[in-house]
């Protein structure tokens, strides 16, 4: 409860020494304590932006932490999801999370939700906390977080990132706006690359995550003036902060309801035009290709797309690089005739996405060609395991 009945709430002895410089601060003070330790918060995920919010309102003394993830601990992880432990690789991120938040403190109660947020459970897990935290990674489950929060009247403190930059708010809180006034509509699928695809400075999320702990912990202790109302901009390369001012648009349509999200982005329809795409195109496992490679009994031109700086990370032998990008500019495929010389054509990638969508373009300037199905990570995985995973 935001504003809880103080009288019920009492201080141990640990707490006054576990939070005696919390206690010592005016704009919190014992009162603020007893808020904290009466507040429940449900932070959705545990990645990048999870991580560090859950340590800093752990260790603030929030009395019950709702976790919502469905994910496993993977070594990529680990350059910026400071909650998990190199022990934990290959175990569920909740329960990693929790062991943590435990070691901090405690008497924290930790509820675990291990599932993916649903328009079928979302107004069900949400409801019994008093503040949900977003550390979210894709638009159709910042928009179900935010309508849910919006049905609930619950404050939902947002936050995302990519690369260098990332950007923090309040949303729903106090009649200010939500995150339909900033994003009325969704972006077009692949329009905005994730972590996976674009990377993203490891250090980036604890900064961005530490905003959103901050921004509960006065939202609970009524102290400060919170990002309600304004969009907090940060770009790490250039150490800069900017704002710019969020109103509640009145012509926004009401949030009666929560929807099919993944189809409100797009996420649905662009699966079903990539699923249309790939019956036309020739497939190849990576356990085949290992099999022409060694017979060499037909001239191939394995082709590789992905960025200059994946191919420094790892390549197949006797690869060319000639990125997306520049296919889709032109350029590329002006490259890539002058190389072919009645070649067999085997174009390949990180996953088999982005080739896929190469020769999907290749197609129509006349070149036909066969997709690597899982792109180099299958490889490294089905045939050669010196091959890094990135």
């Amino acid at each position: 409860m935001l504003n809880p009945n103080l009288d019920d709430i009492e201080l141990t002895k640990d707490d006054y020494e576990r939070y005696s410089r919390h206690l010592i601060l005016p704009e919190i003070g014992v009162e603020g304590q007893k808020r904290l330790k009466a507040a429940s918060v449900l932070c959705i995920g545990t990645g990048g932006l999870g991580s560090p919010l859950l340590l800093y309102l752990a260790a603030a003394g929030i009395g019950r932490l709702g976790i919502v993830d469905f994910d496993v601990v993977d070594t990529s992880n680990l350059q910026r999801q400071v909650i998990h432990g190199t022990a934990w690789v290959g175990q569920p991120k909740i329960e990693s999370a929790k062991q943590r938040i435990l070691e901090i403190n405690p008497f924290c109660q930790v509820d675990l939700y291990e599932t993916r947020l649903s328009s079928q459970n979302a107004l069900d897990i949400l409801e019994a906390y008093d503040i949900v935290v977003d550390g979210t990674d894709n638009f159709p489950t910042r928009y179900l977080v935010n309508d849910a929060c919006v049905l609930l009247d619950k404050p939902n403190v947002y936050g995302s990132i990519f690369r260098f930059e990332g950007q923090a708010s309040v949303f729903n809180y106090r009649g200010g706006p939500n995150y339909r006034d900033l994003y009325p509509e969704p972006p077009p699928p692949g329009l905005v690359p994730s972590c996976a695809e674009g990377g993203v400075l490891g250090i980036l999320p604890g900064i961005i995550g530490v905003i959103q702990a901050t921004e509960t912990v006065k939202i609970i202790t009524g102290s400060g003036t919170t990002l309600s109302g304004r969009l907090l901009l940060y770009n790490a390369l250039q150490m800069k902060f900017r704002e710019l001012k969020l109103t509640p648009n009145p012509e926004r349509p009401a949030i009666d309801k929560l929807i099919d999200y993944e189809q409100f982005c797009g996420i649905t329809q662009a699966k079903e035009r990539a699923a249309k795409a790939m019956r036309d195109i020739p497939e190849i496992t990576v356990t085949e290709l290992k099999e022409l490679l060694d017979r060499q009994a037909e001239k191939i031109l394995l082709l590789d797309v992905r960025t200059p700086d994946e191919y420094a990370i790892a390549k197949l032998p006797g690869s060319l690089l000639i990125p997306l990008a520049e296919i889709e500019g032109g350029e590329g495929i002006e490259k890539l005739k002058a190389e072919l010389n009645g070649h067999r054509l085997i174009v390949h990638c990180k996953v088999g996405a982005r080739s896929a969508k190469a020769l999907a373009i290749l197609k129509q300037a006349g070149i036909e060609g066969t997709n690597v199905r899982g792109g180099i990570a299958a490889w490294s995985r089905q045939v050669d395991s010196s091959v890094p995973q990135y």
